[in-house]
């Protein structure tokens, strides 16, 4: 073999024996940060090695860092596991290196990625138009969606804001719910909209914004409005009423908003449908794949019921570049990036409709499992609503409930996260993984038994 084979090689090699590892292995790193940097550090070295050395040596020292984030019990924050079909499509990705931007470039990637689109636009219910940038996450798909709506809502007002910019442009007004997602407030940010410049809506008491806070927050001022609406909130898994609060929005001329990170996905499983009924009359949507679909990281979707409107906001210039119609650098901020949306396409192609909906039936029926198990142990109480694929828990003092997540991590056998909510200290549990079975929900409440009986 030459170098390169030897590499990729000891690549598939190592990999292996990881995922193999996943069922025995500690959830949580068995290393800090710290202990990592030194594993790796030191001067650079005069010489190199041998690209497969290189592997095996990445391989050892980086196994106490890892986490077993692919394996069946982790369910901390909102992170997906990864779909067999995706991971290898990746590893293919990485083989092709498709600078994946423009169709006329790379025609192969790119029309994964537009069909991978099209079939997800089909799950979701949103109109078959609509433009889909693969982008990296969820973080980047709200700043991608906000930076359209922007431009759109100013340029409806009569403003022009790739000719004039922001510096006299009429005041937006930003309406977003109380239990928003931080990364909502983060793309604002970047799009020069301050905190103090944001109109919060009051939320029930799962975080779902109320109608009635909606209707007299927009009945004050005039101008361009954003209304950001929620599908998922990222503690409770509630989803805003969107057949109640769209029309509210659209009565006052606004562009709404969906951040659906991990939530949009429920419509594609017809029992789990209801939770986003109304969400497709929204002006713009985003999600993840390398959450609900299972893909490996990166993978966001932004998507604009209106093409014409991405291409104002991202359309850039160039004598070098070459157009071919609708390019995936027309709807995204991003020129040169890898072809993100493939192993979309792959885990979609393998699953199909049935193994999709299956998959998120499955994962709200873990949750519903996992909240059961939880509140047969003494002291631990289950806070939200688990109507999706969320679960929150706490005992009955913060500082105890703070204890037990630190003690959950450092045993190993599970990995949750903690928060606040309402004032609380809380431990959140999110249902995100296809490799989670029975087994792993009840050695995970079996551990937690033990460790809130210690």
């Amino acid at each position: 073999m030459d170098e390169r084979e030897r590499a990729l090689d000891a690549a598939h090699r190592h990999a292996a024996g990881f995922l193999e590892s996943l069922d025995d292995r500690p959830v949580w790193p068995r290393a800090s940060l710290d202990e990592m940097v030194a594993a790796f550090g030191g001067p650079l070295a005069e010489e190199g090695l041998d690209p497969a050395a290189v592997v095996d040596e990445i391989a050892e020292r980086a196994d106490p860092g890892l986490v077993a984030i692919p394996g069946g019990r982790f369910f901390g924050f909102v992170i997906g596991g990864t779909h067999p079909a995706a991971l290898a499509a990746d590893w293919l990705v990485s083989a092709w290196d498709q600078n994946s931007g423009s169709s006329l470039l790379t025609p192969a990637t790119v029309a994964m990625e537009r069909v991978a689109g099209k079939w997800m636009l089909e799950l979701f219910g949103l109109p078959s138009t609509a433009s889909v940038g693969f982008v990296t996450g969820g973080q980047l798909a709200n700043f991608t969606c906000l930076a359209t709506a922007r431009t759109a809502v100013l340029a409806r007002a009569g403003w022009d804001l790739a000719e004039r910019g922001l510096r006299s442009a009429p005041p937006i007004r930003f309406v977003v719910g109380a239990d928003r997602h931080g990364s909502v407030d983060r793309a604002a940010r970047f799009l020069g909209i301050g905190r103090a410049e944001l109109t919060v809506v009051e939320s029930d008491d799962q975080g779902r914004m109320r109608p009635d806070a909606l209707e007299s927050a927009l009945d004050y001022g005039r101008g361009p409005l954003i209304v950001c609406l929620q599908a998922g909130e990222v503690h409770t898994g509630a989803f805003d009423d969107f057949g109640i609060l769209i029309p509210i929005a659209r009565r006052h001329e606004a562009w709404v908003h969906v951040d659906g990170a991990f939530g949009l996905w429920a419509a594609a499983s017809p029992s789990l449908r209801p939770l986003t009924a109304g969400a497709e009359a929204a002006d713009s949507w985003a999600t993840d794949a390398h959450k609900t679909l299972n893909v490996p990281y990166d993978c966001g979707m932004a998507i604009v019921r209106d093409p014409q409107d991405s291409i104002a906001a991202f359309r850039t210039g160039g004598d070098y570049l070459i157009y071919s119609g609708l390019d995936p650098w027309d709807v995204t901020p991003e020129l040169s990036r890898r072809a993100r949306g493939v192993p979309a396409w792959a885990a979609l192609r393998s699953l199909g409709r049935v193994g999709i909906a299956r998959l998120l039936d499955g994962l709200h029926a873990n949750a519903v499992a996992m909240a059961k198990g939880l509140t047969s142990v003494d002291g631990v109480e289950v806070l939200n609503d688990v109507d999706y694929t969320q679960v929150m828990f706490c005992l009955g003092e913060d500082d105890a409930t703070r204890a037990l997540g630190e003690a959950i991590l450092a045993d190993g056998t599970a990995a949750v996260t903690g928060a606040e909510w309402r004032g609380r200290a809380v431990l959140r549990c999110s249902m995100s993984s296809w490799a989670t079975t029975a087994e792993d929900i009840d050695r995970t409440v079996t551990a937690i038994r033990r460790l809130v009986a210690a």
